[in-house]
């Protein structure tokens, strides 16, 4: 089930578990976990792309494993703001996955989250080659903590 809008997820941080953040790529798949209050984002080790299957395989047992209840997906959007050909693919990702679970997806803009990965990475002094390995959990962070945030905004009471 692909929930369009986050504010429809806002009562599922009382349920507990985590939200998990993903960054979708060709050959691999970043990864993110909040905490349990759903505040903080933690990159964890990417799953390398193999077959649609596996892959699907691969991320019901770590959602299993971190008592996912919502997945937000990075959406790559272009930068005027519409939706090309990998946008698409990503959508047909979450498509075919909702045949294997029911967790639901809210899609977030990740424009620019590999860059913003890419400058934290650097000014935490990581080498080239550990830079390369970790770019895509740090992008998959960077989106779940951009989703995590608004959801602390459109929590706090309005006056």
């Amino acid at each position: 089930m692909v929930i369009a809008d986050l504010a429809d997820i806002l009562d599922m941080r009382a349920a507990g578990g985590t939200a998990v953040g993903l960054d979708l790529g060709t050959k691999t798949i970043g990864v993110s976990v909040s905490d349990l209050g759903w505040r903080l984002a933690s990159p964890r080790p990417v799953i390398r792309r193999t077959k649609f299957q596996a892959d699907a395989a691969a991320l019901t047992a770590f959602f299993a494993s971190v008592d996912a209840r919502v997945v937000v997906m990075g959406l790559p959007l272009n930068m005027d703001g519409s939706e090309g050909p990998r946008s698409q693919s990503t959508r047909a990702f979450v498509r075919n996955y909702e045949r294997a679970d029911t967790r639901p997806f809210v899609f977030w803009d990740e424009r620019l989250s590999t860059v913003a990965a890419e400058r934290g990475l650097l000014e935490m002094d990581v080498s080239r080659r550990q830079r390369a390995e970790r770019i895509d959990s740090a992008a998959a962070s960077f989106i779940l903590q951009g989703a995590l945030d608004r959801l602390s905004r459109l929590a706090e009471p309005r006056e």
